[in-house]
């Protein structure tokens, strides 16, 4: 995470790949600045004769997501026909300098791939996105090198297995569970109640618990994000349930009725579920697990939490939450291990 006394300049340099890389996983983050489009998404029609060919030579050479493509193809759109025949003729030319303007992007991903290794997820990260970045970005990002690879090596951290010791810490506070302490395959959710990806997500553990029963334990950790106004009060609320041992079917009831996370919708769930209501609701009014709320985040922030949902089975990172067959076959994995992690 970016220190608060980072100048503005830092800031900007670092941005493209702190965010690039948190939009890489899926779930639900920090949105981006509004009005903000990817490479590649010029609403310009495409060019037609001469202009497609002199686009096409200059894709193919900087990459179809890369700035000089987006910026040649908005281009061409209004050129003339003898214009970019011209420019065929010359395109040695420009893909000359097209090489020479290129280069100080492939300097920077080669210096940021050698710090954090050219095998490493975090490398193959960096060498698709600054296909993206103009010269100019690369060369404002070079100025802070030493700051970018600080950053690009907790994210790769965050590729890592958990240690033990952190696996023991996101598995022992108290928290909603589901199969046997002692099961061989241990999994922890940290998810959000208001979160599209972790309803997805929810839908995918009804299938693993009903497939591998005793065979697993399941631990549901609480990480509302701030942009979503309603998550933190359902997840107080879901805790509140918990003490009268209906999370579960609150659990459920919050990710079906996902527009209906304010106080009113809440005490009604609460109702549906079966919870005694005043008991519910003072322990919602007090914020009596505000504090428990607070510890899962905690957790969340030390094991490099991004987004919602993140999951760890044996303390290894889910690559995709809200999907099943890779959930089940992390578990597979996990089950021909043999012993349990931490």
């Amino acid at each position: 995470m970016f220190r608060m006394k980072l100048s503005r300049r830092l800031v900007r340099a670092l941005a493209p790949i702190s965010l690039l890389a948190v939009a890489a996983l899926p779930g639900c983050k920090r949105p981006t600045k509004a009005g903000e489009a990817p490479a590649g998404s010029a609403s310009a029609g495409a060019p037609t004769g001469p202009c497609a060919q002199f686009v096409k030579s200059i894709c193919d050479k900087a990459g179809a997501q890369s700035q000089a493509c987006e910026s040649t193809t908005n281009t061409a759109d209004l050129l003339s026909p003898d214009t970019c025949t011209a420019a065929n003729k010359q395109i040695d030319y420009s893909l000359k300098k097209l090489a020479e303007q290129g280069k100080i992007c492939a300097d920077l991903t080669k210096t940021l791939c050698d710090a954090v290794g050219p095998q490493t997820q975090t490398c193959t990260m960096v060498s698709v996105q600054t296909k993206a970045f103009t010269p100019d970005r690369c060369k404002a990002m070079r100025e802070h090198i030493p700051e970018i690879i600080d950053q690009l090596k907790k994210m790769e951290e965050g590729n890592k297995p958990l240690s033990p010791d952190q696996q023991k810490a996101i598995l022992d506070p108290p928290a909603a569970t589901f199969g046997p302490p002692t099961a061989s395959v241990q999994i922890v959710e940290f998810s959000d109640f208001q979160c599209p990806y972790c309803s997805r997500a929810a839908q995918a553990v009804d299938k693993i618990k009903e497939k591998y029963g005793d065979r697993i334990h399941f631990t549901f950790r609480q990480f509302p994000l701030p942009m979503h106004q309603n998550a933190r009060g359902a997840a107080e609320a879901a805790l509140a349930a918990n003490a009268q041992g209906k999370f579960w079917q609150f659990h459920d009831l919050l990710f079906k009725n996902q527009q209906k996370l304010d106080a009113a919708g809440l005490e009604e769930e609460a109702k549906e579920a079966g919870l005694n209501v005043a008991q519910f609701k003072k322990s919602v009014s007090d914020h009596q697990f505000a504090p428990n709320v607070d510890a899962d985040m905690k957790l969340g922030q030390q094991v490099q939490v991004q987004g919602t949902p993140t999951m760890f089975i044996n303390g290894t990172r889910v690559s995709d939450p809200t999907n099943y067959e890779i959930i089940a076959q992390q578990i597979e994995t996990a089950l021909k291990g043999g012993a349990r992690s931490g």
